[in-house]
């Protein structure tokens, strides 16, 4: 059987020309990545990526172009999936109104279901793909400042 786990990711541009960045620990795993998630069972990419909006950033988006779909055979860090991620530009329909840190990984809650999340937003010019964890995280960055 072979499982895939399908995955829909905004890359969210303010006014100031910040990008929003997510640094999550999940168990002892940390990572930095693009706000967003898996898929459920019925949903499509645009629907699973306005609810991964509202459930970590309290945030109505709206999508305006697709950037980047995985093309290249990428493992789960988490579980024996293939990962398949499509990125998007999005942007936001109303104030944000999340707590930004100003530090990588500056948890000030404790875990819910072994799962801690903050947010930045940081100068785009001063984003490098490296500062991504996930190699699909990577190339969507590069794809976007390819576009810019």
């Amino acid at each position: 059987m072979f499982l895939f786990n399908v995955r829909a990711y905004g890359i969210l541009i303010n006014s100031n020309n910040e990008v929003l960045i997510s640094d999550e620990r999940v168990e002892s795993a940390a990572f930095t990545k693009f706000p967003g998630g898996g898929l459920e069972y019925g949903e499509g990419l645009i629907d699973a990526l306005k609810r991964e909006y509202m459930e970590e950033c309290e945030l109505q988006i709206e999508v305006v172009k697709h950037l980047y779909t995985t093309d290249f055979f990428e493992k789960s860090s988490f579980n024996q999936s293939q990962i398949i991620s499509v990125y998007y530009e999005v942007k936001p329909l109303e104030n944000m109104n999340i707590d930004i840190k100003t530090r990588p990984f500056d948890f000030d809650t404790p875990p819910v279901d072994g799962k801690q999340q903050s947010f930045r937003l940081e100068p785009i010019d001063s984003v490098q793909p490296t500062d991504f964890t996930f190699k699909t995280d990577q190339i969507a960055w590069q794809s976007y400042l390819a576009t810019r």
